[in-house]
């Protein structure tokens, strides 16, 4: 196990709040449990452009969907602070 900068310890495996793409994402979504997936961005969330088909949308979660396309997008809480810090899973990614 390694330790992160997201304040919650130690994570198993690769990754971590300052990876990029799908590996973030996967991150995300796994951190605490999976506590974190659905909690709310503080401040009601980061206008962004999906990364995948450029639709204008607010990741209000700290991942989420793109409500056109469902390019799936995260951010990891300690950077949640700048859409410019969201990434991107990927064209066709699927969360478990």
């Amino acid at each position: 196990m390694s330790n992160c900068a997201c304040g919650g310890g130690h994570h198993a495996g690769g990754g971590g709040p300052f990876s990029e793409g799908r590996e973030l994402v996967d991150f995300v979504a796994q951190a605490h449990g999976g506590a974190k997936r659905n909690a709310p961005i503080p401040g009601g969330g980061l206008a962004t452009s999906c990364q995948g088909c450029g639709a204008p949308f607010t990741l209000t979660t700290f991942v989420g969907s793109c409500p056109e396309c469902q390019g799936v997008h995260a951010v990891a809480p300690p950077r949640s602070d700048d859409a410019a810090n969201i990434q991107f899973a990927g064209l066709g990614y699927r969360l478990p």
